[in-house]
Parts: structure tokens; sequence; C-alpha cells
């Protein structure tokens, strides 16, 4: 007989940069663990130090951090606690994106721009990471540019089913706030066995976050609509579709995204909006400046403990989440 045969067990380990730390507690604790202790500043020149407290060798390692501002500073903290831990002899790194950052650019819309979706891949990639997970990737194609296994993980069905425990289905109109959106949108509507109607938006090519002009397409009239989106950053454009919605008569206005980035004038939009209620998640921070009676913010940890465990015994993620795609 050739080769030595061990009666070692798995071992998962869980850790966490810095950026949002409430949200990995929240996920250790539905996996019934601990965070591994981690010793991380910053030297007075910027640059990330990271050291784990315990022994990572051979285990399943799982390391999670959302890209919320500084966003650069927390993605390099990442790739250096991957490379930390294929130092320490992990047995596999899984690195877990509750936000991904960078993920709205994942495609060329002028000449000399970059991918830069595509980029954070490849440095994740080249860091040591064997696997990804996300929330609610900005679209769906992002998964193909991680050489390795990618767990897409969806919000969808935990917002639709709080959305409807808020409104009755025969009330709601589910809106896409635009093109992009529209398949999302049309998963909400068949969730909730709503009609669904579309707004139609010029932007300025010149101008980022800035739109020209928006049209419902639609009957939105006397309906209680709810805006779907993956992520809300400014508020800009989610704010001026509730207002189309209004000028065509809707009855009322919910706001439904995974991800709330609120960034800048964010606040403001949301304290002065028409709109009765905005539900996010938690994959990022929610600023303390949106402690609002109007703002819902609902956990993805359940999410993300569960997929960590179906990784974990090799099992199936896509069952988490069957019917969404």
């Amino acid at each position: 007989m050739t080769g030595i045969t061990t009666s070692g067990e798995k071992n998962l380990r869980l850790f966490s940069g810095r950026a949002h730390p409430e949200l990995a507690s929240e996920v250790a604790e539905q996996l019934g663990t601990e965070l591994v202790p981690t010793k991380a500043f910053d030297f007075a020149n910027g640059e990330i130090y990271v050291r784990f407290l315990d022994s990572a060798r051979g285990a399943d390692c799982f390391v999670m951090q959302s890209h919320t501002a500084p966003i650069n500073q927390w993605i390099m903290e990442q790739l250096i606690m991957i490379d930390a831990l294929k130092r320490a002899s992990a047995r596999s790194i899984t690195a877990i994106l509750p936000f991904y950052g960078y993920a709205r650019q994942d495609k060329k819309h002028l000449g000399r721009e970059p991918i830069s979706a595509r980029l954070v891949a490849d440095l994740l990639r080249t860091a040591g990471a064997d696997r990804l997970m996300a929330v609610d990737l900005h679209t769906a194609q992002i998964q193909g540019f991680f050489d390795g296994p990618v767990d897409h993980l969806f919000a969808l069905p935990m917002l639709a089913d709080y959305v409807a425990t808020r409104v009755a289905p025969e009330r709601l109109t589910v809106v896409s706030p635009d093109a992009g959106r529209v398949r999302v949108a049309d998963q909400w509507s068949d969730r909730l066995g709503a009609p669904l109607a579309i707004i139609h938006k010029r932007r300025d090519p010149n101008v980022a976050n800035k739109v020209m002009s928006a049209e419902v397409v639609g009957d939105v009239r006397g309906r209680v609509c709810v805006l779907v989106d993956d992520m809300i950053d400014t508020a800009g454009t989610i704010c001026a579709a509730a207002d189309a919605l209004f000028e065509n008569g809707a009855a009322d206005v919910i706001v439904a995204a995974t991800h709330g980035v609120l960034s800048g004038p964010a606040a403001d939009r949301l304290k002065n909006s028409r709109v009765s209620e905005f539900v996010f998640t938690n994959t990022l921070p929610t600023p303390a400046s949106l402690e609002l009676d109007k703002v819902t913010t609902l956990s993805i940890a359940p999410s993300i403990a569960a997929a960590i465990r179906e990784v974990f015994e090799d099992g199936s993620v896509t069952s988490l989440f069957e019917g969404v795609h």
C-alpha cells in the first residue's frame, strides 16, 4: 500500500475584514461558529497589515469583505487577507463579496475604457481565491470573469416576500427603473403575481448618475408601485423614477434594492422623497444619517450562511434559489 491515510475532518474557518464586521458576525452566529481572531491595522502611509491569530492550515477558509466606501481600501484588504491564507497553507479559499466593487464597470461603452469588474476578478484569483460568492451581481456575466466557481446569491425572495407582507398583491405593480432591470422586475412580477411597468429613461452620456428624461410604459394609475433595482448609489435616478410614477397617477411607491450604496446626496434625497418606504439588505452598512422610519434593512446573513454551509458540505447552492436566475 502506498501513501498515507488520515482520519482528519474538514475544518471551516470564517474570516472578516474591517469593512462590515457586523454582517460577518451575523453570518458566524447563523453558522454556529465564531470569526477567526484577526490583527489588522493601517500604517501611517496607508499600507494595510493583516495577521490571523489562529492557524488556517488545511482549513476551508471563507473571507468576507463587503466593498463599501472607501472601496479601494477594502478591496486591497481582502486581497491581502487572501494572500495571507494562501501562504498559511489553507486547503481552500472562498472570497465572499456581499457587494462586488466595480461591478457596474462590466463592459466597454466607449473606446479606451477599462472593464474594471474583470480586473477585480483577476486580482482575487491572483491573490489566491479558489471560489467567489457574491450577492446580486450587477450583471450575471460577471460570473464568467472569474476563472473558477462563482456562487451567485439572490436577495429577491427575501425582498419580494417582505413587500408582499406590506401590500396586497392585487394592488401592486412591479416597476423596472430602466431597460437593464426588466428581467429582474419580471421575476418579481412572477413571484408576486403583479403586473409589470417600465420606466424608459434617457441619460446624459457626459454626466454620471444624471437622467435627462423618464417616461412610464405601463399602467400605474391608482396602483402601489414597487421600484426594484440591484443598487442605489446617489438615489438621483430612483427618486426621479418615483416622481415619474407619481406624475402618472401612482397611489404610492415602495423602493426595494439589494445594495444601499447611498453615496453623497443620497441621505437628503431619501428624506425628501415622496417614496413611502425604502427596503434594502445589509450587504453594505447603512449610514447613521439614514436611520429613518422610511428605511427598512433586512438581513442577508441567513442566505450567506446557508450558501457557506452548502459549499463546505459539498451541497448545492443553486437549490437555495430555485426559480431565481
